[in-house]
């Protein structure tokens, strides 16, 4: 159980109880590592994920990489399609006329 800092609806900040699950060789290592130091358990894993957010780098924005075939400049081939031609050509229904 660890407690952390919670900012209700009204805009008060509380302390709540959350449960993480933690593998057991992590665990037993950080209340080893909090021993050594003198610190409570909650301490030392506030300070590794201070640590962790504070070096992880902002996520970039995902970009496609572009798998074009042919040439760009050319007249879009389906453009002279509606979209329920498309949808009957992609699965297999006759052509309306």
């Amino acid at each position: 159980m660890i407690w952390v800092a919670h900012l209700d609806p009204y805009g008060y900040y509380g302390i709540v109880k959350t449960t993480l699950d933690i593998h057991d060789e992590l665990l037993a290592r950080a209340k080893q590592h909090a021993a050594n130091t003198g610190r409570p358990l909650r301490a030392v894993v506030e300070e590794g994920l201070r640590q962790v957010l504070a070096t992880s780098a902002s996520p970039s924005s995902y970009r496609m990489p572009d798998m074009s075939e042919g040439d760009p400049s050319a007249a879009d081939p389906l453009e002279a399609y509606s979209w329920q031609d498309l949808r009957g050509l992609i699965y297999g229904e006759p052509e309306s006329s």
